[in-house]
């Protein structure tokens, strides 16, 4: 049974798309099965995979509408190691449709339901605000992995996104819970960066994580290049930092802890178009 969690923030430029394309690749390295959905428009999640968001034939898109199923529509990232069901900007007019449908806020969790035994680990990068998609993304999830900095505005994003997820464990989706906290673009030397960091672990205790992305420019880098920065450069500090953070949470969900027996790909995968 995959786990699905989304990477979600309400606050935007904390390095949610940065967190799921090197979380996905750090998974992948460790043997994971994962499929990464980018419900965010802008496609950044796909184009930082590798996958041309321009070239794709089925998205996201297709699969909200059910014109296409996931396994019809997911491409494999070849030199990433995962499987991605990108997003292009097709995806914006899904908004509107989505309104007007029976089970709007159901839709990717139906469609994912259908691949179940494919993968060990669903990730979806989520828009940076309460859209009809995050709540699709909400909804499909069985927890939500919350990258932050470490500043002062972050907390108040933090407290929002709290009670946004309440709300939806209240009404739609009884599963759903945070996961924990990423500490992310993180900085030693400021001082204030480690009284924030001292504050998130005294108010959540365990549900900050123990790994802490550093600042580091070869992760800026990567997505020029198209590529996680887990791919593009091993041995950089952040890089080692996102499979340590893979292997946590892999430790965190102990059902998924043993790498399934079953076929390391979905038996119709395609490959991705290149970025």
């Amino acid at each position: 049974m995959a786990k699905i969690f989304c990477v979600a923030n309400q606050k935007g430029g904390v390095g949610k798309t940065t967190t799921a394309v090197n979380l996905a690749a750090g998974l992948a390295s460790i043997g994971q099965r994962v499929l990464m959905v980018d419900l965010d428009p802008q496609g950044n999640a796909t184009m930082g995979s590798g996958v041309d968001k321009r070239q794709l034939s089925l998205s996201v898109y297709d699969v909200l509408i059910e014109s296409a199923s996931v396994r019809e529509a997911a491409v494999l990232a070849e030199k990433c190691g995962y499987h991605v069901l990108g997003a292009n900007r097709e995806l914006a007019g899904a908004e509107i449709e989505l309104v007007a449908l029976e089970r709007r806020e159901m839709r990717l969790k139906a469609a994912l339901a259908e691949v179940d035994g494919d993968y060990d680990f669903v990730l979806i990068d989520c828009p940076p605000s309460l859209s009809m998609l995050t709540l699709n993304g909400l909804c499909a999830a069985h927890g939500v992995v919350v990258p932050m900095q470490c500043e002062y505005f972050a907390l108040e994003g933090v407290t929002d996104l709290v009670h946004t997820i309440k709300q939806v464990h209240a009404n739609l989706n009884p599963d759903l819970q945070i996961i924990g906290l990423l500490r992310v673009m993180f900085d030693p030397r400021i001082t204030l960066q480690q009284q924030v960091s001292e504050q998130l672990k005294g108010h959540f205790g365990d549900k900050v994580f123990d790994t802490v992305i550093p600042r580091n420019v070869r992760l800026a880098e990567a997505p020029s290049y198209g590529l996680p920065g887990v791919v593009f450069d091993p041995s950089a500090k952040g890089s080692q930092a996102f499979v340590a953070f893979a292997q946590e949470m892999v430790a965190r969900v102990p059902a998924m802890a043993q790498k399934a027996p079953a076929r390391t790909r979905p038996t119709n995968a395609k490959k991705a178009p290149n970025a």
